[in-house]
């Protein structure tokens, strides 16, 4: 009896044995086309009681999962979604310009603006001036409306972050919760691979948000962590979430672990969607920002220099400028060379008056007489009262000046000492016969020196915020302006260390005049403006408005120009005509017809001009065509570059997802396989149970 209880037994654990084994190879069968799901393995041993066999156990249930292919799995795809995020939106940027090689493309409309001053050149028409004012000002439009749609990506980008926290904090506390269901299965020597797949299944969609490594517990479950080790989920101390904040000059990510402590997310994120999204929103899509913005800003530059080189025909009685931002003692005060203001008769286009300012000399002579001499504080009271019957007035950053009665005004520089500050010459500088107006302030060029008066109180606060060459948060300074009231002690406040940004880079004034950050050991680190509560006495404009500190206020030039109003109003005033002081006494100065204004407008593509640093462009003096031929190579560069990034990043994500599948998914042959073997094994211990029952009755018959 003894021995046919021991064949029952023995015959029973291989029906269950095998039962066990046919209910795991029918889940694997059943999950053959679910993506992520790991095969299970039913592992089954002898068992053997006082060193004789007892049947067979199965003595766990487990995914056959394969760390090393599951780490590079795990690599592979969050090198994908960054990749592939980057791709699509840099795709999009770059079709906001057009094709270069399209009459319809942005870069086309510039070309559009060369070409119709050179028409306009050739035959001069009204209907030709009409034309190449409407060029100019579709050129600026068009800019604006990239300004606007570039701004657009980055909120798309904001948005798309935001929906990428929520997913990761989701799938943080779902991986979490099942490592709890986990280790309960796993203690009771229950079945845990269901929810061990669902975990992987989540772990892999966490992989394409954010880099992580992952880390198996000896009790079941999983410790997942980020680049740098931090534990996300499965540490025991809960989940940790993370948090956006797009508010700032640049977007930044927090991560608050499970005991409550918040950090910026810093080098815990490496790759995943979400840096892909956030190298969009704080490096990538501002450079192209500040790419055309220097390109817009040349162009108008280029413009006006030329325009304020030519008159309209009959010269305009009127010529206002725009907001400097300074006092008129500190624009003056840069100024060298000599310039020429004639008074022309309104009927006759002769030369009333030549009005001669020399700086060098810090002089003004009228039609060759006795020169009288000024100082920065006495420029205008001196050059109104040489201009007879007009006027010289200065409000709000600008310079106005008035004709006499009867006649027009035109400027002229010295063809061998030319006026120059900051780069430009006097009528250019003060905008005074600008064809294209800006609403904000765009010319950085001040012509302030390091003695210059800095027009800025002290105790006056600018806030600054430093950022790695990641757009990731270093930290935020307040500089507080000086009591000395020079640029060099602006300029020492803004660098202090600490109070101000000296520990990063340095701030320093140029030849013209200009203010700009360099970062220390080419780190990359970049200053933004976050609040600037300072104000010059003069004009009210702020250190950061009148010196273009940050991406921010540069980028917000591109929408705020257009052609001067009443030039547009009236084409015909369209400065196209050259000054000529040497005309004899009475005779016309200025040629009704003269075109060589237009045809120099014409030439504008092809005229050098000095770009700031912009968008990892570095500083150039070159044409314009050519720096707008730069930008075109430099956005397509990136965008290729994306792409290329993208394709590759793709077939690794793919080649590791097809060796992870070999090794851990469902192989429906090898399925098949094991279904027949353990059917049989079934089907054997089945009859043995059948044979020790028939053998059982049998000797029940016997005894009775």
């Amino acid at each position: 009896m003894t021995s046919l209880g021991g064949i029952l037994a023995n015959a029973a654990s291989g029906v269950q044995a095998a039962q066990t084994q046919l209910n795991t190879i029918s889940n694997n069968i059943s999950n053959i086309n679910t993506t992520g799901y790991v095969r299970e393995v039913a592992n089954q041993q002898a068992v053997v009681a006082n060193g004789v066999g007892s049947g067979v156990a199965i003595t766990s249930i487990q995914n056959a999962t394969n760390q090393f292919l599951q780490a590079a799995n795990l690599s592979a795809s969050s090198s994908s979604g960054q990749a592939s995020i980057v791709s699509s939106i840099m795709d999009q940027a770059q079709a906001l310009f057009g094709d270069p090689s399209s009459t319809n493309s942005y870069f086309s409309s510039l070309d559009n603006v060369f070409t119709s001053f050179s028409s306009l050149a050739a035959d001069p028409t009204t209907a030709g001036q009409s034309q190449a004012l409407s060029q100019v000002q579709s050129f600026f439009s068009q800019s604006s409306d990239l300004s606007t749609s570039l701004g657009q990506l980055s909120s798309q980008t904001d948005q798309q972050i935001g929906s990428d926290v929520s997913q990761v904090n989701q799938l943080l506390s779902q991986i979490d919760g099942l490592n709890a269901d986990i280790s309960r299965a796993t203690a009771s020597g229950a079945n845990a691979a269901g929810s061990q797949n669902q975990q992987s299944e989540l772990i892999s969609q966490l992989s394409s948000l954010m880099n992580v490594n992952v880390t198996s517990l000896p009790s079941g479950g999983v410790v997942v962590r980020a680049a740098d080790g931090t534990a996300l989920a499965g540490d025991g101390s809960g989940p940790a979430t993370l948090s956006y904040d797009p508010s700032g000059t640049s977007g930044q990510l927090s991560i608050t672990n499970g005991t409550g402590v918040t950090q910026p997310i810093g080098a815990k994120l490496t790759s995943g969607e979400l840096q892909g999204l956030i190298q969009l929103r704080n490096v990538d899509l501002p450079q192209v920002q500040s790419q055309l913005s220097e390109l817009t800003a040349g162009v108008a530059g280029q413009l006006n220099n030329i325009s304020n080189s030519y008159s309209s025909v009959p010269p305009p009685t009127t010529m206002t400028g725009q907001n400097t931002g300074l006092d008129i003692a500190s624009a003056i005060s840069g100024f060298t060379g000599q310039t020429t203001i004639a008074e022309v008769n309104a009927s006759t286009n002769a030369v009333d008056h030549q009005i001669n300012i020399n700086f060098d000399n810090s002089t003004i002579s009228v039609d060759g007489g006795a020169a009288t001499s000024f100082t920065p504080s006495t420029f205008l009271s001196t050059l109104s009262s040489a201009m007879g019957g007009g006027s010289a007035t200065f409000t709000n950053g600008a310079l106005t000046l008035n004709a006499p009665s009867g006649d027009g005004l035109a400027i002229q520089d010295n063809a061998t000492d030319p006026s120059k500050n900051g780069g430009q010459g006097f009528s250019a500088y003060f905008g005074l016969n600008n064809l294209v107006n800006s609403s904000t302030y765009s010319n950085y060029n001040t012509g302030l020196t390091s003695t210059s008066a800095s027009g800025f109180p002290a105790g006056q606060t600018l806030q600054l915020q430093l950022s790695s060459s990641t757009g990731t948060f270093i930290q935020d300074v307040t500089v507080t302006t000086p009591s000395g009231t020079s640029m060099a002690s602006l300029v020492g406040a803004l660098n202090a260390s600490p109070g101000g940004v000296g520990a990063y880079g340095s701030f320093s004034l140029n030849t013209n005049g200009q203010l700009s950050f360099t970062a220390n050991n080419n780190s990359g680190v970049t200053v933004a403006v976050v609040a600037d509560n300072t104000a010059n006495t003069a004009t009210g404009a702020s250190v950061s408005q009148l010196f273009g500190i940050g991406a921010a206020a540069r980028n917000n030039r591109t929408g705020s120009y257009s052609v001067n109003s009443a030039i547009l109003a009236n084409p015909t005033t369209l400065p196209m005509a050259q000054l000529n002081l040497s005309a004899a006494a009475g005779t016309a100065a200025l040629a009704a017809g003269d075109t060589t204004g237009a045809d120099a407008l014409g030439q504008a593509g092809t005229s050098t001009f000095s770009f700031d640093a912009a968008g990892g462009l570095p500083a150039a003096t070159t044409s314009l065509s050519d720096y707008a031929a730069n930008i075109s190579a430099s956005i397509a560069q990136q965008a290729s570059n994306a792409d290329a990034n993208n394709t590759q990043a793709q077939a690794v994500a793919t080649e590791a997802t097809s060796r992870l599948s070999s090794a851990e998914g469902v192989n429906l042959d090898t399925e098949l396989v094991n279904l027949t073997t353990f059917q049989q094994s079934y089907n054997a211990s089945a009859r043995m149970i059948q044979a020790a029952e028939d053998m059982y009755t049998t000797l029940l018959n016997l005894v009775n």
